[in-house]
């Protein structure tokens, strides 16, 4: 059976483009066949900033970390879990002041973890979450996707290729706040059906 991770970034619950936007691409991927989906909503799970205490905890080899180090790198392993557990991933994810929510950067700094998602080597990093897919599905009010006031496409996309997931499509719905702004949706949605069909 498939295992989807669908990531939801934004801060708008049900009003949220870029969660019914992959919610869309989810519905497509599933329309066909069994899948196990999990959902993982950075706007409701508050995850923590990572600290010099949750760093070394993070770092610490499961077996030899303390009872506190456990706690404290408890949130990473779960978000570890899910990611290597997932044969796809969903990213739902708005552009906030032209970047990526700090919600998806804090989910990004638990999960990138040396010798569990990544390595490093003579060469340089190589990531270790393989063989994935991932769909983002992006919306913006003003920032147009890909251009040079965009920072949250290229930084997620190396971000995920630094992990080892090379196969990434994005979808957008992007300046939506003009007057074409439903229009604009619309097309997005008609685009992630086509890309999950």
């Amino acid at each position: 059976m498939t295992t989807i991770l669908h990531i939801k970034a934004s801060i708008r619950g049900e009003e949220s483009v870029s969660n019914a936007l992959g919610q869309r691409i989810v519905d497509g991927l599933t329309r066909t066949g069994e899948a196990d989906v999990v959902v993982r909503d950075l706007a409701e799970d508050a995850l923590p900033f990572v600290s010099a205490e949750r760093f070394a905890a993070n770092l610490a080899p499961e077996g030899e970390r303390t009872p506190e180090q456990a706690e404290l790198a408890g949130i990473a392993d779960t978000l570890i879990a899910e990611l290597e557990a997932a044969d796809i991933i969903v990213l739902s994810t708005p552009v906030y002041n032209f970047g990526v929510p700090a919600s998806l950067k804090a989910w990004a700094d638990l999960v990138a973890r040396a010798g569990r998602t990544f390595k490093y080597t003579e060469n340089g990093p190589v990531g270790l979450v393989e063989g994935k897919k991932a769909y983002v599905a992006a919306a913006s009010g003003g920032t147009k996707i890909g251009s040079e006031i965009d920072f949250m496409s290229p930084w997620l996309t190396f971000f995920l290729g630094f992990l080892g997931i090379t196969d990434i499509k994005i979808v957008a719905a992007d300046g939506i706040m003009g007057e074409d702004g439903e229009a604009i949706i619309e097309a997005a949605h008609i685009e992630a059906q086509r890309l999950a069909a």
